[in-house]
């Protein structure tokens, strides 16, 4: 059993690590509301850009186009190549939160034929990299503090990949935040852009009376403007809700921890006051013992002196 020494070490260092575990949980805290307002401001205009496409795709059925699923049946039926942009957190400390998104990354790697894994994250590299996984070596970015700039970036390289035919799908696997609780990780199809996705409820009745649209130059190079976009606007918002979810995970294991080392104190306090007690208590004792042995040596003092006298008489 420990002695009130080390508990009261232990009770130190517990102290100087909820400084830490409260400090994390406050910074955590404004990022996730940073990562919202992000999202907030962007939407709008991606949410545009969506419409957009689906304007093009409803005034050109029959038009077909290389990031859209319309091709040719036997453009579709030869789908065996994938990418998987995986996005987990640049570091640990945060629940779950990098355990779900790889547990869910191996489970859709077990039903791929061909693959190759684009890590966003330095947890997921490193652990794809241990277990020997197909990752792009030269495919290397952060989660860190996501801007549209990296996602753009992001986007040229898939988007040059598919237009080169050296892949058949992409895929994003994120972590969507629920609420300022709960997050779930979801698997989105990148590439193509289901087209039944965007027409889904649009094609009414009376949709031929429609105005006809005039597109300079063309419609399938607008298309692809439209395109480009909206995969930047999807890895970004992709991005930024995983780094919400990641933060949001990572302030509630704060939480947890500073609540645990609450516990802590409060039992090892309540060990150190027992000790001090047993202490007092053994000092008191001490000291009422000697002061009694004390007395008992000069009564028996007194009866040595007195005892001559006595006999003298």
């Amino acid at each position: 059993m420990a002695n009130a020494h080390e508990i009261l070490g232990r009770i130190k260092s517990i102290r100087d690590t909820m400084k830490i575990t409260k400090a994390m949980y406050m910074v955590s805290s404004m990022k996730v509301q940073k990562a919202k307002r992000k999202l907030v401001e962007t939407l709008p205009y991606f949410t545009a850009l969506q419409e957009q496409i689906t304007d093009v795709l409803l005034h050109f059925p029959e038009m077909t186009h290389l990031f859209f699923d319309n091709r040719p049946e036997d453009a579709l039926e030869k789908v065996k190549r994938r990418i998987y942009v995986v996005i987990t957190g640049d570091k640990g400390m945060a629940g779950p939160y990098n355990l779900n998104v790889i547990k869910e990354a191996r489970a859709q790697f077990e039903t791929a034929q061909d693959y190759q894994i684009y890590a966003v994250g330095e947890t997921g590299r490193h652990v794809f990299n241990a277990e020997k996984l197909p990752v792009n070596k030269e495919f290397r970015m952060s989660s860190n503090n996501p801007s549209v700039h990296r996602a753009r970036l992001m986007a040229e390289i898939l988007m040059e990949r598919y237009r080169a035919e050296e892949v058949d799908e992409i895929y994003v696997i994120y972590t969507r935040m629920r609420n300022s609780i709960s997050s779930s990780v979801c698997v989105e199809q990148l590439l193509p852009f289901r087209t039944s996705r965007y027409l889904k409820g649009q094609m009414k009745e009376g949709m031929n009376a429609v105005a006809e649209m005039e597109i300079h130059p063309s419609a399938e190079l607008v298309l692809e403007t439209l395109v480009r976009n909206t995969v930047t606007g999807f890895l970004y918002g992709a991005m930024v809700e995983s780094q919400a979810s990641e933060e949001s995970a990572r302030m509630m294991s704060m939480k947890t921890a500073t609540d645990n080392a609450d516990a802590m104190l409060a039992d090892l306090s309540r060990q150190y006051n027992q000790f001090r007690q047993a202490a007092i208590t053994q000092e008191i004792t001490e000291v009422v013992g000697g002061a009694k042995a004390l007395q008992k040596k000069k009564l028996r003092r007194k009866k040595a002196q007195a005892v001559p006298a006595t006999s003298a008489e």
